[in-house]
């Protein structure tokens, strides 16, 4: 077996502080996973966030199966499994259960584009994925169908929540708390419009070209991060 990742469980164990600070998660519900050599870590099943420690991360190779760690492994690592299987890009991903993504879910929805933040990070609207229950590894197709050659680095699961997908499991969490700013602007913005009895002029998604052009320029040019997930 490959060392025991210390450091990698380390910075899960961080990141699942800031995925629960962030206000994403309530009681033991969502996860984080970093894919490592040889599979991935992730969140035990049921724990509460506070409970976690760094040894508490489960290592799953590709198949999901367990290959160390004390607890069982998150109920929704079938999912992360398929997902690492199929997307050798995604480095990370995280599940959440967040309030105003989860209402766009919950009635099929996209979030659309019409901010400019939600163009730099998801070069478009935020898509929905099929329903899927939990279990196996169908919510994993449904999120790699849905995102396979979609700019998004997030999906709306029909009725469920959220998954993003990172180069590793910090730019999943950011892609996910993103998501749910987004929703929460998008969902306000709606909302004003019909208390404003401004039925015809409801937020425009932006054109195509603005789009692509804001996306360009926030993955290839702003910050001094690595390159994005392409």
């Amino acid at each position: 077996m490959p060392n025991n990742f210390s450091e990698a469980r380390f910075s899960l164990l961080n990141l699942h502080q800031q995925l629960f600070d962030a206000g994403l998660v309530v009681w033991s519900g969502g996860n984080i996973s970093q894919r490592v050599e040889g599979g991935f870590l992730i969140k035990p099943s049921g724990l509460m966030y506070p409970e976690l420690t760094q040894d508490s991360m489960v290592y799953c190779d590709l198949d999901g199966n367990v290959l160390d760690g004390e607890f069982a492994p998150s109920s929704d690592t079938a999912a992360h499994a398929y997902v690492y299987k199929n997307m050798s890009e995604v480095g990370g991903v995280v599940h959440t259960h967040s309030n105003y993504a989860c209402a766009f879910a919950a009635v099929k929805k996209p979030i659309p584009c019409v901010l400019t933040a939600i163009a730099d990070e998801f070069g478009g609207e935020i898509p929905v994925g099929p329903f899927a229950e939990i279990g196996d590894d169908s919510i994993g197709r449904g999120v790699v169908q849905t995102l396979a050659g979609h700019r998004s680095k997030a999906v709306l699961m029909a009725q469920h929540g959220v998954f993003a997908i990172g180069q590793d499991a910090k730019s999943a969490l950011k892609a996910a708390v993103m998501c749910e700013d987004a929703a929460k602007s998008s969902f306000l913005a709606i909302q004003l419009a019909n208390t404003l009895g401004m039925r015809f002029a409801r937020p425009k998604k932006l054109p195509r070209g603005v789009i692509d052009r804001l996306f360009n320029r926030y993955q290839n040019v702003y910050g001094q991060g690595p390159k994005p997930l392409t």
